[in-house]
């Protein structure tokens, strides 16, 4: 029995382009710790990995996390080409570990987790056919991008747009993040989608992580953060436009200051000096708090220490890129989160606050639709009628109970670990990889063919269009 046990344990390869803070990456660091709880080896490959910007288990030993492909192209030329540097540091890191060194070959993956950016998978397939590669498709890439008017643009994103879909189908199996998703997916690429089972694979959270998620005690909460009494009105997400963070302003301000009282509006998420708009999205959303017509007096910190020693009277508290231990005294301090972005691919963040027994307020699309429940769980509120989300603040605010509050608490603990615990995910892409069938090797001139084509369209589309449109 031993026997058979050891024998099906794998070797799982995960390769992703840039393992910061945000969304996809905590999916990747849960799946590659939920494979590794199991048994697995895992091993992580990335062309970028900064300890001061990634996730607590992609530097302190949890996971191996090996930065790869980084050496010879920046992440962008001049602060643009992004994409275009991403293909091809992936594909500087496919041809690293596998054609310049042994690493690869020592591992012997048994499958790859390939995630983000599929455009270097023709290479990875040749190159190591008998380890069947599993892509998860957080969303469409094309539909990510903005800024498209322009028609060089339009053009230069075509070959891209094009390649996104024709390299995804090497993949020997595809998921998506949620059936909201899965239905994009199939209406942007239907070839694909004809051809392909896209299999819905829910992001997940380490419900083990946290103790006793209901038991929140009014002395405990007051010894946690000095404004808990006040009441916290919780947003997490990275500093990006899309995520549309303006809106809990917008409804936190649209409060009589009678309703607001003392109340904090507490805005945390993923900042990166490197990220233009990161940095000016965060100064848009200070003028618009302090500017007509809202006033409201704002602070932002950067660390802990300042965080804990902001003025009392402030109302809106910006937090940049909150270590794991604030994060998690942030949520278990709420009385509400606010997850306000519109067409959210799936959205952990609201997973994260209804584990730690805080009710949730979210856009009515998207990924949210299907993890918050209505009325139970939390709300959801068409992200157009600020004045609705208004009301929602000012009912957990002043118009609820405590009792009611852990209520609602209460069921959305029971959902997560219900719906959506790590460990249910890790089963499902346990199942998945187990039955992706192994590939025979390919013929070294085979190789040289597609490392040659890759590397010369590449380098033909971004000498064509930079010197042609700027």
């Amino acid at each position: 029995m031993a026997g058979i046990e050891e024998k099906a344990k794998k070797t799982i390869v995960f390769l992703h382009p840039d393992l910061g803070i945000g969304g996809a990456e905590r999916l990747v660091v849960d799946a590659a710790v939920g494979l590794q709880n199991r048994g697995h080896k895992v091993v992580i490959f990335t062309s970028h990995c900064d300890p001061r910007h990634c996730f607590d288990e992609a530097r302190d030993g949890t996971l191996d996390v090996r930065v790869r492909g980084n050496s010879l192209i920046p992440p962008s030329l001049l602060g643009r080409f992004s994409i275009l540097c991403a293909i091809l540091r992936q594909i500087h890191l496919i041809i690293q570990i596998t054609l310049l060194s042994s690493e690869l070959h020592l591992l012997n993956p048994s499958a790859f987790f390939v995630d983000q950016l599929s455009a270097g998978l023709p290479l990875l397939k040749p190159l190591v056919p008998q380890s069947p590669i599993f892509f998860y498709c957080h969303f469409p890439d094309l539909l990510l991008v903005q800024g498209r008017t322009k028609w060089y643009k339009r053009l230069y994103r075509l070959p891209f747009d094009t390649w996104e879909e024709w390299s995804m189908g090497f993949a020997d199996s595809i998921a998506v993040n949620s059936s909201f998703t899965k239905g994009i997916v199939s209406q942007t690429w239907p070839s694909l989608a004809s051809k392909r089972s896209l299999e819905v694979v829910y992001p997940c959270i380490d419900v083990r992580s946290v103790a006793n998620p209901n038991q929140k005690t009014d002395d405990d909460e007051g010894s946690v953060l000095p404004w808990t009494a006040n009441g916290i009105i919780l947003s997490i997400n990275r500093f990006e436009r899309k995520k549309d963070i303006a809106l809990a302003i917008k409804a936190f301000a649209s409060l009589s200051p009678s309703q607001r009282g003392k109340a904090k509006l507490i805005i945390a998420g993923g900042y990166d000096n490197r990220v233009h708009e990161n940095v000016s999205y965060h100064t848009e959303l200070v003028n618009l708090a302090e500017g007509a017509p809202f006033h409201l007096k704002t602070a932002t910190a950067k660390t802990v220490v300042s965080a804990l020693n902001t003025a009392p009277d402030v109302e809106v508290l910006f937090l940049l890129s909150v270590p794991n231990t604030l994060k998690e005294i942030l949520l278990r301090s709420a009385r509400l989160l606010v997850y306000t972005p519109s067409n959210e691919h799936f959205g952990i963040v609201p997973l994260e606050a209804m584990l730690r027994g805080v009710p949730v307020l979210a856009a009515n699309n998207g990924g949210p639709v299907e993890t918050v429940v209505e009325g139970e769980t939390g709300w959801l509120r068409d992200p157009k009628q600020t004045e609705e989300w208004a009301k929602v603040m000012d009912k957990v605010l002043n118009g609820m109970g405590e009792e009611e509050l852990k209520k609602m608490g209460r069921r959305g603990v029971e959902r997560v670990k219900g719906k959506f615990a790590d460990t249910q995910m890790a089963e499902r892409l346990e199942e998945i990889i187990e039955r992706m069938p192994r590939g025979e090797a390919q013929g070294i001139g085979m190789v040289i063919v597609v490392v040659g084509a890759l590397v010369a369209g590449l380098a033909g589309v971004a000498s064509a269009v930079y010197w042609k449109f700027w």
